[in-house]
């Protein structure tokens, strides 16, 4: 999720593991890939830990050693993934680009995101959090680091000159992660297309960011009567 989609160091906490041997570690590896693909393949609901442990090549029994439960597998492997996300968008923000670069680099990585299957992750695990506290909990640290990366970045702005008219940038915050997820969900469910064209609306957004980026650097460089 491109929320998208963190204040530097915030990161998803992760199931305890037990002390785990090179040659254990290799196993929850495998345990961890196959459980993404088994997700991929066939959705959160479908998804079984002995189902999991075959693709794997392991016995049920590691699962529940390394994992303790479905659950927690899954939340697990989007940990692992939104951690390095997080990152990556840190990296990107930390550069000396205007908004609009950053708006189009977000649209990119909403393609590469859809391209890995991170957001069918991501909207596997809302739609689990739906009816479990243990999932609702992790998946709203994850919704609130990155609200906290859109936050700094609108903030950012504001000092930057960008004005966002009657929005303070919480509420900026918030209908960006809402403009995100939602076309995220839609275009999982085959909305997308030449009537509904999501991420070209999305790029549309940075043209217009773009566009009150020119005016506002054109208002400091004019001449004062």
């Amino acid at each position: 999720m491109p929320l998208a989609q963190v204040r530097t160091g915030a990161t998803m906490p992760t199931p305890e593991p037990k002390p785990l041997s090179s040659e254990k570690s290799d196993t929850a590896q495998k345990i961890l890939d196959a459980a993404r693909d088994a997700l991929l393949d066939s959705g959160f609901a479908a998804m079984s830990t002995r189902k999991v442990a075959d693709r794997a090549g392991v016995p049920l029994s590691q699962i529940h050693y390394h994992f303790g439960s479905k659950e927690q597998l899954i939340l697990a492997i989007l940990a692992e993934e939104n951690n390095s996300l997080i990152q990556r968008q840190s990296n990107m923000f930390a550069l000396d680009i205007s908004l609009s670069e950053r708006w189009s680099l977000a649209c990119d990585y909403l393609d590469a995101d859809l391209e890995s299957g991170y957001v069918r992750v991501l909207q596997e695990m809302m739609a689990a959090g739906w009816s479990s506290d243990d999932v609702r909990r992790q998946m709203n640290e994850i919704f609130d680091a990155w609200g906290h990366v859109l936050l700094d970045v609108a903030e950012q702005a504001l000092d930057a000159g960008v004005d966002f008219g009657p929005f303070t940038p919480r509420e900026v915050t918030s209908l960006v992660a809402s403009v995100f997820v939602g076309a995220e969900s839609l275009i999982l469910l085959g909305r997308e297309g030449a009537d509904i064209p999501f991420r070209q609306a999305l790029r549309r957004i940075g043209e217009a960011i773009a566009s009150i980026e020119s005016s506002a650097d054109s208002a400091l460089t004019e001449p004062q009567s």
